[in-house]
């Protein structure tokens, strides 16, 4: 079972992977765009939701523009099962990832913000818009997300962190 789930998990990250994000707007001061150059791989999850997944994002220097996407993994979708799913037998249904673009990043002083573009919740197969904040130390972004329904009401909340690579 793990196997299965492992083979899922690299099969949705090629298949996010293989076409590649359209470029996303990084609003800012010419040196707070620069502090953000660079490479970044990190994590983010929810207590509230039990999900979780990894985020990829890249700035070329001199730009004021980043490729990025968020991965939902798809081993921690499989833990939950929507209304109608069939009953599990002792194991996790696996649902396939999904692959979350970054529409919008502004950064001042330090300071982060943005929002990715609306995705599907895979508890109710309805519409979900999610911002995020944070903050820039060193090599670190951190700082926390929020995602609601179109209808306002429930809202989801979770912590990220990304990690400028090193070349």
């Amino acid at each position: 079972m793990l196997k299965r789930i492992a083979v899922a998990g690299l099969t949705a990250a090629l298949a996010a992977c293989a076409a590649p994000s359209p470029p996303v707007p990084v609003v800012g001061a010419a040196s707070d765009v620069a502090q953000l150059a660079g490479e970044w791989e990190g994590q983010y999850s929810s207590v509230e939701t039990g999900r979780s997944g990894s985020i990829v994002f890249h700035i070329v220097p001199g730009t004021d523009s980043s490729h990025g996407d968020v991965l939902m993994d798809p081993a921690v979708l499989g833990l939950r099962r929507a209304a109608g799913d069939p009953p599990a037998v002792g194991q996790p249904a696996v649902r396939p990832g999904q692959a979350i673009g970054i529409t919008f990043v502004r950064v001042a002083g330090g300071r982060v913000s943005g929002r990715l573009d609306p995705y599907t919740d895979p508890d109710c197969s309805c519409p979900l818009y999610t911002t995020f904040e944070g903050a820039l130390k060193g090599d670190t972004l951190s700082g926390t997300y929020s995602s609601h329904h179109e209808t306002g009401g429930y809202t989801q909340h979770g912590e990220w962190r990304v990690v400028r690579k090193r070349s």
